[in-house]
């Protein structure tokens, strides 16, 4: 007597395909959401002529309107401010400076850090400002 094998369905399970779907789009949903930039919370003064420039190899130097100065979103005093400069002057010259200043701070306070920058003779620097429109 010949016995014959049968081979058993295998078969995947999709009923719950849809949940992990969903699921997975949430995931991606929420992360994408997250904002890695810390920033001060600043009125952006407007100007009438505006350069875009890339935002590769940027150090920004944020003044809120009391004159503190953060950078990269900490608080820094002016020395932190020219150690940092004065660091990344010597290993990475390209790096550019992006002073983004509130409307309402004194220019006094904006001027300090642009000292700094000119005594280390850093050029490549950016005033940030909203586009009047």
């Amino acid at each position: 007597m010949k016995l014959e094998r049968k081979t058993p369905m295998v078969s995947i399970p999709l009923n719950a395909m849809s949940d992990v779907a969903f699921l997975l789009l949430i995931f991606i949903m929420l992360v994408s959401l997250i904002n890695y930039r810390k920033e001060v919370k600043i009125e952006y003064p407007e100007a009438e002529n505006i350069a875009k420039v890339s935002d590769v190899q940027n150090l920004e130097i944020w003044i809120d309107k009391t004159g503190a100065a953060f950078i990269d979103g900490e608080p820094a005093t002016l020395d932190a401010v020219e150690a940092l400069v004065s660091t990344i002057y010597r290993t990475e010259p390209d790096t550019r400076i992006h002073i983004i200043a509130d409307r309402n701070t004194s220019f006094e306070n904006v001027n300090k850090v642009l000292q700094i920058l000119q005594i280390l003779e850093y050029r490549v620097v950016s005033l940030v400002v909203k586009d009047a429109e």
